[in-house]
């Protein structure tokens, strides 16, 4: 049986980031969709949006689509959408798969997770934006997110990031059903978050991390080591 993978991407993203790897899965007789979610396409209006629109839309991709045996691959932020999809979905699916992920706790949004210099400076930005919504700062993309690219690597990806709603990071979805098989991938060099972070969702989820090569935007710079590390998950 063909192994079918649903990538979600992290905040700020679209589809698109997951090309490089897509094409590895690909070659290894891999099924694979990766969706720009509701309010990343390029000019999308951030208002109205909710969290709960998102996660319909991974439900609803998953249904339309008749897919079996699927493994939701969730990174970052995306780490809510797989889990707040996953309900719906339950009985199409083979496992959920954290990559350098938030797990939800109850009643916990990812605003409540960050520490209080990220919450603070997504307030910030938020309220100067016009429209609710999220850009994220290029010195951070540099320096925290994409610490192994290039710099024109680092540009380029970051010219192509869109500003997130703000109401994705405040809102919340239930944790996962502890029946549902999960995994948890760690960046061995990702340091987007303090030190022991991602370490403690996966702590959550009761599971030992996975460790695999690179930042937290791996799937830009070592797509090859990360596809290998979904496929062993």
């Amino acid at each position: 049986m063909t192994t079918t993978f649903v990538l979600i991407t992290g905040a700020w993203h679209g589809g698109w980031a997951w090309r490089p790897v897509a094409q590895e899965l690909r070659a290894a007789g891999c099924r694979v969709l990766a969706p720009t979610l509701p309010g990343l396409h390029d000019g999308d209006d951030p208002a109205g949006r909710s969290l709960a629109d998102v996660t319909g839309f991974v439900a609803g991709l998953v249904e339309r689509e008749d897919l079996h045996d699927v493994t939701l691959v969730g990174h970052s932020w995306g780490g809510y959408v797989a889990a707040g999809a996953a309900p719906a979905v339950a009985s199409r699916l083979r496992k959920v798969v954290f990559w350098s992920a938030f797990v939800p706790e109850a009643g916990r949004s990812l605003y409540d997770e960050v520490p209080p210099d990220y919450q603070e400076l997504f307030t910030q930005l938020a309220q100067a934006s016009g429209n609710n919504s999220v850009a994220m700062p290029y010195e951070i993309w540099r320096s925290a997110f994409i610490t192994d690219a290039a710099e024109d690597v680092r540009r380029l990806t970051h010219s192509l990031l869109v500003p997130q709603p703000f109401q994705y990071f405040t809102e919340t979805v239930p944790p996962l059903d502890p029946q549902v098989p999960a995994s948890y991938v760690l960046g061995s060099e990702d340091i987007s978050l303090p030190p022991g972070t991602w370490l403690r969702f996966a702590e959550r989820l009761g599971v030992p991390p996975l460790m695999t090569p690179g930042s937290h935007e791996a799937c830009f710079t070592r797509p090859a080591d990360l596809a290998a590390a979904f496929l062993k998950a």
